[in-house]
């Protein structure tokens, strides 16, 4: 265990956060220190203060891995950060529980600055957590609100499915995208009753399982039956936020086709 830079790693995420970013109140007493107090960071990892503050001075005991876990979520650290945290206590870091649910707030206003390309954020488990007004115009408006997941769209029929020529090859998108989150997240609940739902109610989804596909993110071109708008041939690229193991899914259209113009015409409509 290197206790020194396990110490010094500890203060310096520490000093990085601020009360507003983690949904603390902002206090009236003016701070010494950047960052949060020892106090509140030993209240979000469930621990005691004086425990918390023997491990930043080098004191304190080897952390067990549930210790290093609650410190990882409180100190929002990324995957890399956790593993590093977990190496400095001289342990082996064991897989995320959970696949991460929620957008950064930077990927977030990224969609905002995109307005004639559609664009959703999806994590692993095909759950849609971020879009932009384009993509809600393109796919239904019953897109997002916390609930959406593409592969109960595909397989389950739960939501609006306009009608792709890319359907069949994204079944097996999705389905090499579960099996990966399977073996990342095998303790994340909402993935195993995903899973457990896709298995039971759909044989498709059951026969394209047992083929393991294995795909890469990348480009992807597909015409897309829009009920108002007819016959779109639109352009689908993937950015990679590695760090929440989530993926930014980019919809565009050639410049001055006639998809173009639809989807500037929709993002007029968006505005």
């Amino acid at each position: 265990m290197a206790r020194q830079e396990l110490a010094r790693f500890l203060r310096d995420r520490r000093a990085g956060l601020r009360p507003h970013d983690i949904g603390l109140p902002a206090t009236g007493t003016a701070r010494r220190t950047p960052g949060l107090r020892r106090e509140e960071m030993a209240e979000l990892a469930h621990m005691s203060v004086d425990y918390y503050t023997r491990l930043e001075q080098a004191r304190g005991p080897r952390p067990s891995a549930r210790i290093l876990d609650a410190l990882a979520q409180a100190l929002r650290l990324t995957p890399a950060e956790r593993s590093h945290l977990f190496r400095l206590a001289g342990s082996s870091a064991p897989p995320s529980i959970s696949a991460v649910r929620r957008v950064r707030p930077h990927v977030a206003r990224m969609l905002e600055r995109l307005p004639e390309t559609g664009a959703i954020v999806t994590d692993a488990a095909y759950g849609v957590v971020a879009w932009n007004p384009l993509a809600q115009a393109l796919f239904g408006g019953d897109l997002g609100g916390g609930t959406t997941n593409l592969a109960r769209r595909r397989f389950l029929g739960q939501g609006r499915m306009y009608e792709s020529s890319s359907t069949e090859e994204f079944g097996h998108i999705a389905v090499a995208r579960l099996r990966r989150a399977a073996d990342r997240y095998p303790h994340d609940p909402e993935l195993t009753a995903l899973l457990a739902e896709l298995h039971a109610d759909s044989e498709e989804f059951r026969q394209i399982w047992e083929t393991r596909p294995v795909h890469a993110p990348g480009h992807r071109t597909k015409t897309l039956d829009h009920p108002e708008s007819g016959t779109l041939r639109l352009n689908c690229d993937v950015l990679l936020v590695p760090e929440d193991d989530q993926e930014v899914v980019l919809i565009t259209a050639d410049p001055g086709s006639p998809a173009a113009r639809t989807l500037h015409r929709l993002a007029g409509k968006t505005t």
